[in-house]
């Protein structure tokens, strides 16, 4: 099936942004109710949040296993329930407690319904749960969904809602297209991992590719581990520090058609600077 979203993912002047987790830092944390109206303030074309799920069943945005780092506690939350959860606190930047809670779906959902694209990380973990509340908030035309590039997860994602559009992530060299596509699942895109700029799948040939199956190329400029290099160094780092033609005009220039990021407003400055 072909790109659900070719006027929206595809076309424009330059790569739609995705907000990594929102945009957080100083005293807002990642994947928090401030972090998203921030991004929604800065003009974000794409929301990147992460799903969790508490030991009795709720879906929570949340990056599983970052417990220590945003809520400065060990126990996972995959093991506590709603209640206890719903008591939590973010800390900041400084580790230092925030007034905010966090969000379940739900919440994220009513809070940015009919305002920006969403993806969701983490799908794979929980596909039936987490599309299950997609249908319930009437969100099929707003949430993109991803994937590793796994047959299982494919299988997973083609089991619990074909329907709804569908990022895989792909690094260095593109196998698994072919079997998504076989599954009868909405692909919408690529999202592209690559150590090496001469890696096959930011080829010119393999973005020609994507884009004549009407398929969106997905590049990240974020760093989240310096040792899992995702673009080829073309990065926020580099971009906020000197180099910005490095850092994110790379991306436009290969033709990507979206750029997720860690700077929303610099990046789309910048891009709107060209």
């Amino acid at each position: 099936m072909t790109n659900p979203f070719p006027s929206l993912l595809r076309g424009g002047e330059r790569p739609l942004l995705a907000a990594h987790r929102g945009v957080c830092g100083g005293n807002i944390p990642c994947n928090s109710e401030k972090a998203f109206l921030a991004a929604l303030a800065q003009g974000a074309d794409i929301i990147e949040l992460d799903v969790t799920r508490a030991k009795d069943g709720t879906l929570w945005v949340f990056h599983p296993g970052m417990e220590y780092v945003h809520l400065a506690q060990r126990r996972l939350l995959c093991t506590m329930k709603e209640s206890a959860i719903s008591r939590l606190r973010f800390v900041n930047a400084d580790r230092t407690k925030t007034e905010d809670p966090l969000l379940t779906l739900d919440n994220a959902f009513e809070l940015l319904k009919g305002k920006c694209l969403l993806n969701i990380d983490k799908y794979w973990m929980y596909p039936d749960a987490i599309a299950d509340c997609i249908r319930r908030h009437n969100l099929q035309s707003q949430v993109l969904v991803k994937i590793p590039a796994k047959k299982r997860d494919a299988d997973k994602a083609a089991a619990a809602a074909p329907e709804l559009p569908l990022f895989v992530m792909v690094r260095d060299n593109d196998e698994i297209t072919p079997y998504i596509q076989s599954k009868g699942i909405r692909l919408a895109g690529v999202e592209a991992l690559f150590e090496n700029e001469d890696a096959p799948i930011v080829s010119d040939a393999s973005i020609n590719s994507f884009h004549a199956c009407g398929l969106a190329v997905w590049g990240n400029a974020i760093v989240y581990n310096y040792k899992d290099v995702l673009s080829a160094g073309h990065t926020d780092d580099k971009a906020v520090c000197g180099d910005p033609e490095f850092g994110w005009g790379w991306f436009k220039e290969k033709g990507f058609d979206i750029v997720q990021t860690d700077f929303l407003l610099a990046a789309k400055q910048y891009y709107e600077s060209l």
